[in-house]
C-alpha cells in the first residue's frame, strides 16, 4: 500500500493536493502526519525525501516527492489521475502545471488556515491578476470540457491542484465570479474535503510564523479551530 507523508492540515496545501486525489479516487493508502513543529521533522523526512519536505509518496523502495510528480506516478497505475480525452488531459497538466509553479501573490498573500475567516487589509493588483487569471482558466475548464470538474464530468489531478486554492477563497472571503464561486463551492462540498476541513479545524497546533503572517495581511474575523 501506499504511504503518504504529510503536514498540518490546518495550513499544509501541498499535503493537500494528493491526499484529495487519492481520496476522490478511492486510492488506498496509509497517512502519515508529521508536525510542523516536531523537533524530528527534518531529519525525519530527510530519512524518507530527498527534499526533506512534504508531500512526500512511498511506494515500496520506490520515492516520489512533490505534488506533481507524484499525479504523475499515480497516473502509471490509475488513469483516472488524468482525463482519458486527449485534449482534455492537455488542459488539465497545463493548468495543474500553471498551479504548482504560478499564482505566486495568491499563495503568498492568502496562505492556507483552513478554520479561520480573514478579511484583508487590501487587494493590490498582483491579487487582482492572479485571480482574473483564475476565472479565465476555470471557465476555460467548465465551458470546453462541460464540468461539473474542470476537466469534465470526473475529479481529477487538476481539481486536486486547486484544491487548496477552494479554501483560501474561503478563508479570505475572496469575490469570485459566478461560475468560479460555484466551482469552489463543489470542491468544498466533496467528502475528502470535508474530511481535511474537519481534521484541520480539530488541530490545536499554531505555528507561529502563519500565524503573524496572517495576523499582517487582514483582520481575522473569526477563528473556528479548537482551543
Amino acid at each position: 500500500m501506499y504511504v503518504l507523508y504529510i503536514a498540518n492540515k490546518n495550513y499544509s496545501s501541498w499535503s493537500l493536493r494528493p491526499w484529495v486525489l487519492m481520496r476522490e479516487l478511492a486510492i488506498p493508502f496509509s497517512e502519515r502526519l508529521v508536525r510542523f513543529d516536531d523537533p524530528s521533522a527534518w531529519s525525519r523526512f530527510r530519512a524518507i525525501s530527498p527534499s526533506g519536505k512534504v508531500p512526500c509518496l512511498v511506494d515500496g523502495n520506490t520515492t516520489v516527492w512533490e505534488s506533481l510528480a507524484i499525479a504523475e506516478y499515480l497516473a502509471e497505475r490509475h488513469p483516472a489521475v488524468w482525463p482519458a480525452d486527449r485534449a482534455a488531459r492537455a488542459y488539465a497538466r497545463s493548468a495543474a502545471a500553471e498551479m504548482h509553479a504560478g499564482f505566486f501573490e495568491l499563495r503568498n498573500r492568502c496562505s492556507m488556515s483552513c478554520g479561520v475567516r480573514i478579511r484583508l487589509h487590501e487587494i493590490p493588483d498582483a491579487l487582482t491578476r492572479d485571480i482574473a487569471r483564475l476565472e479565465a482558466l476555470w471557465g476555460d475548464g467548465l465551458s470546453r470540457f462541460g464540468g461539473p470538474f474542470l476537466a469534465g464530468a470526473g475529479f481529477t489531478a487538476v481539481d486536486a491542484f486547486f484544491a487548496p486554492v477552494a479554501f483560501r477563497a474561503q478563508t479570505y472571503g475572496l469575490h469570485l465570479g459566478a461560475d468560479a464561486a460555484a466551482y469552489v463551492g463543489r470542491l468544498l462540498e466533496l467528502d475528502s474535503m470535508r474530511r481535511w476541513y474537519a481534521d484541520g479545524v480539530a488541530e490545536t497546533f499554531r505555528d507561529e510564523p502563519h500565524e503573524k503572517e496572517m495576523a499582517g495581511i487582514g483582520r481575522i474575523i473569526e477563528d473556528l479551530r479548537a482551543r
